[in-house]
């Protein structure tokens, strides 16, 4: 079994789906896979580093990168060398599995896959969403018509939650869809790590630390928690808020004097974009997780918040969210200012009800989001469509 995974772009700046494809390789690959990525050296406003035209080892998993146009259309990263290489040799693999939409890479590897005769999935990664596709309408609507025939054409579309597969459905797609979670690996445990990140921060140690972590955009309104935490602060609460992530400077700067205009200053930090231990760090070290997103896919910062035994708080944009509730995990509130302070100060005031919520949530993420579960759930609809057998009903939860 050969399998190719196309994406346009694995830039870190692009957050959860970066780590989604490069995690799902990795642990395809421990289970005897032979699996690649194909993709471009893009890298935001920047390229990456790589070596092109090659297969190389990045990240612990093997990629083939191509040179990106420049300047680059925003999302849609153009690359004729890539285009060449996947007509060259797409039929050297079993299955192509495609990553995202709206964008050249995976829609050139859809057109070419049906001309060449061979099986390909989508993951969508929530781009289907009344959000999403209400956002730059315009541009979306025209390129709806190459998408929406290169999904009716796939075996099969990967959905990550039962939300995104009704999103599928509405989008007129007739191919079946299979629902496979993303997964998250439970973090090592550090017990100084509130210690370190109050010390970091310099935040007075008895002050308890509200995190958003996640790519600092207005979909996700962090806008809307800074608003929360005004009418807080205005009631004497004790807290700390570290917003942590990259955004564009325009949007960041905007953030920035929200908090100054809010009477914030003292109590918020910009961290930046954070990875690895840093990150660890920030989610062990924390004491509430707060994402109010208008829409969101999956949401893997939320997963590793919960991974990491965080109560989270969520909108229902955050297509998990059912499951937080089902679990326990978290709080699941509407998106206004009101009803989410409301929300935190509700845990602020319990450290009882954190704990709890920290315990169910560490509880899903092992049970339901091992990437070994997924991977082998993976192989079982691709061992089906390489053998030209129904895909299956039901997948391992665990």
């Amino acid at each position: 079994m050969k399998i190719l995974q196309v994406v346009p772009s694995l830039a870190k700046e692009k957050g959860g789906p970066t780590q989604i494809i490069l995690e799902m390789v990795h642990s395809l690959g421990e289970c005897g896979i032979t699996v690649e990525i194909v993709t471009t050296n893009d890298n935001g406003s920047n390229l990456l580093n790589v070596p092109l035209h090659q297969r190389i080892e990045y990240e612990k998993v093997p990629v083939w990168f191509f040179p990106r146009f420049s300047p680059p259309i925003k999302d849609f990263i153009f690359s004729a060398d890539l285009t060449k290489w996947l007509w060259q040799h797409l039929a050297d693999y079993d299955i192509v599995h495609t990553h995202y939409l709206f964008s050249y890479a995976p829609t050139c590897a859809a057109v070419i896959a049906t001309y060449q005769r061979i099986p390909y999935i989508a993951t969508p990664y929530g781009m289907l969403t009344e959000w999403a596709i209400n956002n730059q309408r315009l541009k979306k609507q025209i390129y709806s018509i190459i998408e929406r025939y290169n999904l009716n054409r796939a075996v099969a579309i990967h959905c990550s939650t039962a939300e995104e597969s009704k999103n599928v459905e509405e989008f007129n797609v007739n191919t079946q869809n299979i629902v496979i979670p993303y997964g998250i690996h439970l973090p090592n445990y550090q017990s100084n790590a509130k210690q370190c990140i109050h010390k970091i921060y310099n935040v007075y140690s008895k002050k308890k630390i509200i995190l958003y972590l996640s790519r600092i955009h207005y979909k996700k309104r962090p806008d809307l928690l800074i608003k929360a935490l005004r009418k807080l602060n205005e009631q004497d609460y004790d807290f700390h808020l570290i917003l942590a992530g990259s955004g564009e400077p325009d949007y960041v700067n905007h953030l920035k004097k929200l908090v100054a205009s809010v009477g914030l200053t003292k109590h918020t930090s910009f961290a930046g974009f954070v990875t690895g231990e840093d990150k660890n760090l920030l989610l062990q070290g924390s004491d509430i997780f707060v994402l109010p997103s208008f829409s969101e896919n999956f949401g893997v910062a939320v997963a590793e918040a919960m991974a990491a035994g965080l109560p989270v708080i969520v909108t229902p944009g955050v297509q998990i969210s059912p499951e937080i509730a089902e679990a326990k995990a978290g709080l699941v509130v509407e998106g206004d200012v009101e009803t989410l302070a409301d929300a935190i100060a509700t845990l602020l005031n319990s450290p009882h009800l954190r704990h709890e919520l920290g315990e169910n949530g560490k509880r899903l993420v092992s049970h339901r989001y091992s990437w070994k579960v997924i991977a082998q759930n993976l192989i079982s609809v691709y061992t089906a469509i390489i053998e030209g057998k129904p895909l299956p009903d039901h997948l391992s939860n665990y």
